[in-house]
């Protein structure tokens, strides 16, 4: 396992002498655009596992994707195999269909410090809410980037990250009332202490999310994958493929829907993923949005 074999997979040629924002800056968007936020191993037979070994060989080696516990656990190896100071925090996501945050803490999430300023990095959450960039921890403060206007606030030391949308252009009227569309201009996404977590701490949720009746991710086979002016997402048989500010304060949402023989295929072509098992694509209404 080295660093030479992560960053040609990702595509980075930068500067790796440097422990500066505008370093880690690249580094992530190099990782975002390359590596996917994806659940298939669920739907095809294969058990996601958080030995390092095996995120590594996932992600590098058979370049698949994979969720926040993997994503995350890659980058925050990364960063800290380049010095800098990173810590691994554990967040509560936000259920929009419960309006209610998560009651097992279930997202893990990387905390970067440089020159005395704490950052959140975060590679794992996908679709319109995976960050650009790396987000400054400050409470309060409106902070733009391309998918929209991300704010932390603070309250009683629990952090909140909320996002901002742009009014949104479906050209297929067919798709206007999807269920995969958020409907609110400012989404609460999840919670957060600064307590640092270990891994270890995600093992049972791990176990949890891939094989419970009630988890999302068994209701919904998901491969996003973010792009230079947006993302794409294969939610069950149906792809999105957003574009951010096409018209001034605006995001162009094209849907498809996917014939069975189409996935493989789509999945090659958009994601840059071929699978090692037959998938079996699900996509039980609800619990979802882009």
């Amino acid at each position: 396992m080295n660093l030479e074999e992560y960053f040609a997979r990702t595509g980075y040629k930068g500067s790796l002498e440097k422990q500066d924002l505008e370093t880690l800056t690249d580094i992530f968007q190099h990782h975002i655009r390359a590596v996917p936020f994806e659940n298939l191993s669920i739907h095809c037979g294969e058990k996601i596992t958080l030995e390092f070994e095996h995120v590594y060989n996932k992600i590098v080696r058979r370049k698949r994707g994979g969720w926040c516990m993997e994503n995350n656990q890659l980058l925050g190896w990364v960063l800290k195999r380049l010095g800098y100071d990173t810590s691994f925090l554990g967040a509560y996501v936000f259920n929009p269909h419960q309006n209610a945050y998560a009651t097992i803490m279930t997202h893990l999430l990387v905390k970067v410090v440089i020159d005395g300023k704490a950052y959140i990095v975060d590679g794992g959450f996908g679709v319109s809410y995976q960050m650009w960039q790396p987000m400054e921890l400050v409470s309060g403060k409106d902070q733009p980037q391309a998918p929209g206007v991300f704010r932390f606030t603070e309250k009683n030391a629990i952090w909140y990250l909320e996002k901002m949308r742009r009014k949104q252009y479906i050209p297929n009227q067919n798709f206007s009332n999807s269920d995969l569309l958020e409907k609110k201009e400012c989404r609460k996404v999840y919670m957060f202490s600064l307590e640092p977590r270990t891994v270890e701490e995600f093992r049972f949720q791990c176990t949890y999310l891939q094989t419970s009746p009630d988890s999302l991710f068994t209701k919904k086979s998901i491969c996003t994958l973010q792009t230079t002016d947006g993302f794409r997402a294969l939610i069950g048989w149906t792809l999105t493929e957003t574009t951010y500010n096409y018209k001034e304060n605006m995001d162009l949402v094209e849907f498809i829907t996917l014939e069975d023989e189409e996935v493989e295929k789509t999945l090659k072509e958009k994601f840059n993923i071929t699978l090692d098992r037959k998938l079996v694509p699900i996509n039980v209404k609800g619990f979802y949005t882009i």
